[in-house]
């Protein structure tokens, strides 16, 4: 075979048109709509043809027309009028500035292992991937000092596609980075920057790209190199492809590797974003290297690492968490172990639930959790499912207490929103909606939209969209090598006039495509009232090895080829962000039919409400919280069951019930203008509630707020005087966990009458041995609730008891006051846990919790005989 010497050839555009490169290789043009039409009129054809690559576009443009181009005053008056947008986005006062002033210095580092940013750049697979991929963009408008940290995927995630029998069908298309919205970084004379991260036995050389998200820089290593062996040019080769050890060794890449990137790059984070558990290493990698730079010992330098991370979980299963076989662990990671010194055993307890048990696997999202100050759900329900979770690792903790918040999903709106509705927006909201869009008072102005107006406007998104399907749905049954009649028929099938449901997401069995086919029968004559008709979208892919998920698509096309459902129901193959995009912004109704409480958050239900699209949905992830029974619609009332079965039946009976019943006559009840008044209602009680609530703006801002702030805070006190302040910590953290045996609930008194009335006060004094703990190190409360019928307390809630007198042999008592606040069977008890002055620390993130044990002491109530509340409202 020749010598093949490598070159790259860039896009070679006149003066004029150079501004052209710049906006492309911004990904701020996906969210400008301006700037979506200049760079689509640089060529129409071609913009098509490369599914909306700018780059490739200006790659591929021929003399002729880049002359056609500079003798266009209006395109190139455009081009000015969108070069000067940009530099205003960049240079223009953000809300980060006007929060914290410029006080706040440090850098958050945002780690994925995926990012959905368009259609462009396949470096996702789903919701993870397009939730990271909105962050950034949101952070870029909010002015967040953020970084984003990837890995550049040779072939991304697999293309879909479906055999003659319908049955999904992988193929990987190789990405040509060199052609796409991103750009290789490079030191000053041109070389590749590159990291080194090391494996047994070998190092693995990655070099980095770069991803300008607006404001945001995002950077992807990249492992497919000649001097790299051929199994780890694949480490960058599959987005979730491979086996365990390639997935170990993918999050070693990303999260040692990633850290290393930014720091050559220049960009070291203060506080770094773990989102979901795969890249959890770097919290390891942060530990050795304030070690072998600061001379630190691993104590302190775990907590100052530990001060500055942050880690979001998304997976509400045991499952769908990365666990490795000890073995595995071992192999990979004893000799960063030992470059520590702390030895592979106890870095594998940092990834257990129960650190004494050598048989366990180690768990990333562990791993994550003991190593991050702040862990979080996307939900309120996901909070509450990931407490349930994950209680093993905190025990003795009650589940309510255990330090894992929530903080719920949203969407980058202007990624989002069709041309039709914004126009409306800007008209009667104003133009400041989309630099605000957390501002509630801006979309109550949603009401001053004229029903006709908003109506005609989401008519013509549902035309748009049933072009867009039976124009993929020809290139679809073409693939298949269906040919003939059935492709012809392709162009009828759908109603640009009916009621229009999607259905689009990972196609796993618990999400349950089918719960609407369970009864074919009522289904059909739902779908084919010919006065009142009803046509169903459906868009996802199953993964790889998930062969009931593939069956589901299976049964799915056999039932939309029949007679009966045909021009009714449509599969779309190759779901991605350009698919998503038309069916958010053109269906009427999106279906969510999960088991619940097994969907996170489920995003793809916000981005349909912004556009004028309403939610059929399970009780489930965010629309738990944005449910107002006005806006949209509930399948059941939140209930759990224990048999799948009968919950199907039930959900699926609620979910024709209220199609039949609610949803198609008020789509097509219609006034003299031919506008249905009620379901412009519901579409404008849509938009206003969840649109301000649910978008990236809000997210990032509490994220901001809740955790990056206080973790920059945090890390720069502990960093302060040469490390002291982190050396105390650790020093004090030593001690408690060394004498806390000694640490004990002597005897609970409280008074002797039978009975408070509500409203009073219960005073509690406890008496606790300290050992050779100082009291100011004690936090000792009462923690109280109602009590269940196994005598537990339920929604408890702590009060804090104050020292009261002086140490007598080792003894102090601590007083105070529980509120009588409800009537019922209630009861407490009182726990102690250490407290540091000073240092913002969760009361269990020492794993060290004393409960008072009335048989060990002498307490004069418990749960056997607890404190009854007098029933009687005083006064």
């Amino acid at each position: 075979m020749p010598s093949i010497q490598k070159f790259v050839v860039t896009p070679n555009l006149p003066g004029p048109l150079e501004p052209l490169l710049r906006i492309a290789r911004n990904v701020w043009w996906t969210w400008n709509i301006e700037a979506i039409n200049l760079l689509r009129r640089v060529d129409p054809d071609l913009w098509d043809k490369f599914h909306g690559n700018p780059v490739a576009v200006l790659g591929a443009l021929s003399a002729e027309r880049v002359a056609e181009l500079l003798k266009n005053e209006a395109f190139l008056a455009h081009l000015e009028r969108i070069t000067q947008d940009l530099d205003r986005y960049q240079t223009m006062t953000t809300w980060f500035t006007q929060e914290n002033g410029t006080g706040h210095t440090g850098l958050v580092g945002y780690f994925s292992l995926e990012f959905g940013l368009h259609e462009s750049l396949p470096l996702y697979s789903g919701g993870l991937g397009i939730l990271a991929g909105d962050h950034l963009k949101s952070a870029s408008d909010l002015g967040i000092p953020l970084v984003g940290m990837g890995l550049a995927y040779q072939h991304g995630y697999f293309r879909q596609y479906l055999n003659h029998d319908g049955w999904q069908m992988e193929e990987y298309a190789a990405n040509d980075f060199y052609n796409m919205p991103m750009s290789l970084e490079t030191d000053r004379d041109g070389t590749p920057v590159t990291i080194e991260v090391h494996y047994p036995g070998r190092t693995v050389t990655a070099r980095i790209w770069r991803v300008q998200v607006g404001r945001v820089p995002l950077f992807l290593l990249d492992t497919n190199l000649p001097e790299n062996l051929p199994e780890d040019r694949e480490l960058t080769g599959k987005l979730y492809g491979g086996d365990n050890d390639m997935r170990i060794r993918q999050e070693i890449l990303l999260g040692i590797g990633g850290l290393r990137a930014l720091i050559k790059l220049g960009h070291e984070p203060t506080v770094c974003h773990l989102n979901e558990g795969h890249s959890a290493f770097l919290a390891l990698e942060r530990i050795n290297l304030l070690m072998k730079e600061k001379g630190l010992d691993y104590d302190t330098a775990f907590e100052i690492v530990r001060a500055g991370n942050v880690f979001t979980t998304h997976t509400p299963v045991p499952a769908g968490n990365d666990h490795f076989q000890p073995d595995m662990v071992r192999r990979y990671l004893t000799a960063k172990a030992d470059e520590m010194g702390i030895g592979i055993e106890k870095l594998l307890a940092l990834g257990r639930q129960n650190p004494d048990d050598v048989t366990e696997t180690f768990c990333m999202t562990v791993l994550a959790l003991r190593l991050c100050r702040f862990g979080n759900g996307v939900s309120e329900l996901h909070g509450h499912v990931s407490r349930r979770m994950w209680q093993n690792v905190y025990p003795e903790v009650p589940e309510d207490e255990i330090p894992i918040s929530h903080v719920t999903n949203g969407i980058h709106t202007r990624s989002w929103l069709c041309n039709e509705i914004s126009r409306l927006y800007d008209r009667y909201i104003g133009p400041r909606w989309y630099e605000d869009p957390t501002n509630r008072s801006l979309w109550d102005r949603v009401e001053r939209i004229p029903d006709a107006e908003l109506w005609r406007s989401h008519e013509r998104m549902r035309e748009r969209l049933v072009g867009f399907v039976r124009s993929r749905l020809k290139l679809q049954l073409a693939k298949r090598g269906i040919k003939g009649q059935w492709i012809s028929r392709a162009g009828e099938v759908l109603d640009p006039e009916a009621l229009t449901i999607g259905f689009a997401r990972r196609f796993a069995t618990y999400k349950r495509a089918a719960l609407i086919m369970r009864d074919p029968a009522r289904l059909s004559a739902i779908l084919n009232n010919p006065e009142r008709p009803v046509q169903l979208i459906f868009a996802g892919k199953a993964h790889p090895m998930d062969h009931p998920g593939k069956e589901l698509i299976r049964q799915l096309i056999h039932m939309s080829q029949t007679d009966e459902f045909r021009k009714r129901i449509v599969f779309l193959d190759d779901y991605n962000i350009e698919v998503a995009r038309y069916l958010v912004q053109g269906v009427d109704v999106w279906l969510n039919t999960p088991r619940r409480p097994l969907e996170a958050s489920g995003t793809s239900g916000m981005k349909v409400p912004p556009n004028g699209g309403i939610n059929l949905s399970i009780l489930d992830g965010w629309w738990c919280e944005g449910y107002h029974q006005d806006n949209g619609w509930a399948i059941g009332a939140g209930e759990d069951y224990d048999d799948q079965d009968y919950q199907d039946l039930v959900e699926s009976t609620a979910l024709y019930d209220l199609l039949e019943n609610e949803i198609v006559p008020a789509f097509y009840d219609r006034s003299s203008d031919d506008v249905p008044r009620d379901w412009t209602r519901l579409m404008k009680n849509s938009m206003r509630t969840v649109s301000a609530e649910f978008n990236t703006n809000r997210m990032v801002e509490d994220y901001t707020q809740r955790f990056y702030i206080p973790c920059l805070d945090n890390s720069r006190r502990l960093s302060r005087d040469g490390f002291a302040p982190a050396r105390e910590l650790a020093v004090w953290r030593y001690a408690m966990r060394n004498n806390w045996g000694k640490v004990r609930v002597q005897d609970v008194t409280t008074p002797p009458q039978a009975a408070q009335l509500m409203g009073a006060n219960l005073p509690v004094q406890a008496r606790i041995s300290l050992g050779s703990i100082a009291p100011e190190d004690l936090l000792v409360e009462a923690y109280h609730g109602l009590l269940d019928t196994e005598g537990k307390i339920t929604d408890g809630e702590a009060v804090t008891l104050f020292p009261d007198g002086e140490v007598r042999n080792g003894v102090m008592t601590f007083k105070g006051d529980i509120a009588c606040r409800r009537a019922g069977l209630r009861g407490f008890t009182v726990r102690v846990t250490p407290r540091k002055q000073g240092y913002p620390l969760d009361r269990f993130e020492t794993g060290l919790v004393t409960w008072w044990d009335q048989w060990g002491g002498t307490g004069t109530s418990g749960f056997d005989n607890p404190i009854p509340v007098n029933e009687q409202v005083k006064g």
